[in-house]
């Protein structure tokens, strides 16, 4: 072999110029609705039985209960309201309570003196303003000690039938999560998850997401390996992959657990909740 043929033996072709990766295009907005408008079609499917999680008979119970249910679960709320609406079943009776004796009674939701504070004064607000009656418009709700946007859109959506966008902390961690915003304020949130959507779908995208973010999409360990709309998130990953492992994460039904109602809808798949003071 001669000394030429030799030298190329041991050498390797210089490297050509490597190819630069394309990053990925960022999604059109166009795209984004599209996939936004599928999840909710998709989530419909799953959860075609997604309703409020709070026990009410008729639009005061139901506004109290919202009311009730800050900084607290609906399952507490629903084991707590009754014994209040049994003492309490009008605004005119709950406008005149002693507070302490609501205070008592609301104990278990925390935050017990400022809600029963709020109880007073929205039940006081609706014997002297409105006839004892709650009303169907939110200009007139959210003049309501207690009541903002949030729990106007609740009443609206469920005790009236009026659409209405629910941005509590599932629905803004999950509509972030996919990409549908990056707002944090829930108003801004409301707003553009309002244009995505058409009105008539407001209300069960409220539940659906909701019923998604207590279930599979958690806060601090999302159960990714266990999501039926994991190939429409771009956040995939950032809980548990496994699937063995994920579906051990998952609660309420979807886990074999009680739901929150004591008086879940008779098409409810899971069990009702136990009453305050039974085993949980």
């Amino acid at each position: 072999m001669s000394g030429k043929q030799n030298s190329a033996v041991g050498e390797q072709a210089p490297a050509g110029p490597k190819k630069a990766t394309k990053a990925p295009k960022p999604e059109s907005r166009l795209a984004m609705i599209r996939r936004a408008r599928r999840i909710n079609r998709e989530l419909a499917e799953v959860y075609p039985y997604a309703h409020p999680e709070l026990d009410f008979e008729n639009p005061f119970q139901l506004l109290v209960a919202t009311v009730l249910s800050a900084q607290t679960t609906d399952l507490r709320v629903n084991q707590t309201t009754p014994a209040l609406f049994a003492k309490y079943p009008t605004p005119e009776d709950m406008a005149a309570a002693a507070p302490e004796e609501l205070e008592a009674i609301i104990r278990p939701t925390g935050f017990f003196r400022a809600k029963a504070k709020s109880l007073i004064g929205l039940s006081t607000a609706l014997r002297d303003n409105f006839g004892g009656e709650v009303p169907g418009r939110l200009k007139d709700l959210v003049t309501l000690p207690g009541v903002g946007r949030k729990t106007a859109n609740v009443v609206l959506g469920n005790g009236f039938g009026v659409p209405g966008l629910t941005v509590d902390t599932h629905f803004g961690r999950l509509v972030r999560r996919w990409k549908w915003t990056e707002q944090e304020d829930p108003e801004k949130v409301e707003a553009e998850i309002a244009e995505i959507f058409p009105k008539s779908e407001w209300t069960m995208l409220s539940h659906r997401i909701i019923f998604h973010g207590r279930r599979i999409c958690h806060s601090r360990k999302p159960a990714c390996g266990a999501c039926p709309i994991a190939h429409l998130c771009p956040s995939y990953g950032e809980g548990e992959t496994d699937p063995e492992k994920a579906k051990k994460l998952l609660k309420y039904e979807m886990g074999g657990q009680p739901g929150q109602r004591l008086s879940p809808p008779p098409d409810y798949p899971g069990k009702p909740a136990p009453t305050l003071g039974e085993a949980e």
